[in-house]
């Protein structure tokens, strides 16, 4: 069966669907003082989730970077144990390496912590004085590299061959042919699906309130068991992470359409 064929002026009619849905969402909030008090409330999570997203996306991206590399090595060693890395973890769910790190590794680590302090003579710490917050971020961290180092690998591995042998006949080295040659080509096929990823880290970070980080999902639980009003809770819940997912999802696209009318024009 042939694909329907597409328009490239196609009216996108699920985001005017969408926008309808926000307009009647912002009118509810605006008309009925429970949804603006509701509003009100879950705005100071927005803060929370937008740090969680922000420095779990930035660590993860080098750490997956690092994986990358490691996976391209000449050192068999190297090249399995982040094969090893990249597997168990993207085999857990991303629920399950929360818990994991914020009540099994997060203990460990302030046991070392402790350990190493001892050593130089610094006070111990308890694993209470490790921030839940924290423990969330390495969480997502973790569970994200493994994913955005798939994607680094992919987009390093599309660079031809012969720019990499072009670069080593003019005397680059390891680090400048990467730093020149590399990874200014591979990132034009890196940015898309990297995009996606922090976007769908975005939703993501919704699971941190599982451990009670006070996120605009953990403060919608709360409120809506404060209130009994959850229909019109989580509406503005849900209204707050499709603004930001969607405002993120035509941005990049946006920008993905700028990178190819720029190669065009090449």
């Amino acid at each position: 069966m042939a694909a329907p064929k597409k328009d490239k002026d196609d009216f996108p009619w699920w985001l005017a669907a969408v926008v309808l849905i926000g307009v009647y969402l912002g009118w509810q909030v605006v008309a009925d003082d429970l949804y603006l008090q509701i509003l009100t409330t879950l705005t100071k999570g927005v803060k929370t989730t937008v740090f969680v997203t922000l420095v779990s996306f930035f660590l993860a991206s080098f750490l997956g970077l690092l994986l990358a590399l490691g996976a391209g090595s000449k050192w068999l060693v190297v090249r399995q144990v982040t094969r090893f890395y990249v597997e168990v973890v993207r085999g857990v769910p991303i629920i399950v390496l929360l818990l994991y790190v914020a009540f099994a590794m997060a203990p460990a680590l302030v046991e070392l912590r402790n350990w190493l302090g001892d050593l130089v003579g610094l006070d111990p710490i308890r694993t209470r004085n490790f921030p839940l917050i924290w423990r969330a971020i390495i969480a997502l961290m973790v569970a994200y590299s493994a994913f955005i180092s798939e994607v680094f690998r992919a987009g390093l591995q599309s660079v031809e061959e012969g720019q990499i042998e072009a670069a080593k006949a003019l005397g680059l080295n390891g680090w400048q042919r990467f730093r020149l040659v590399i990874f200014p080509q591979a990132i034009r096929t890196i940015m898309p699906p990297l995009g996606n990823d922090f976007v769908a880290l975005v939703k993501d970070s919704s699971l941190v309130s599982v451990l009670g980080v006070l996120d605009v999902t953990q403060l919608g639980k709360v409120t809506a068991a404060g209130n009994f009003r959850y229909f019109e809770t989580y509406n503005v819940v849900a209204l707050i992470y499709l603004t930001m997912t969607i405002g993120l999802s035509l941005a990049l696209r946006r920008f993905e359409r700028h990178l190819r009318e720029r190669e065009t024009a090449k």
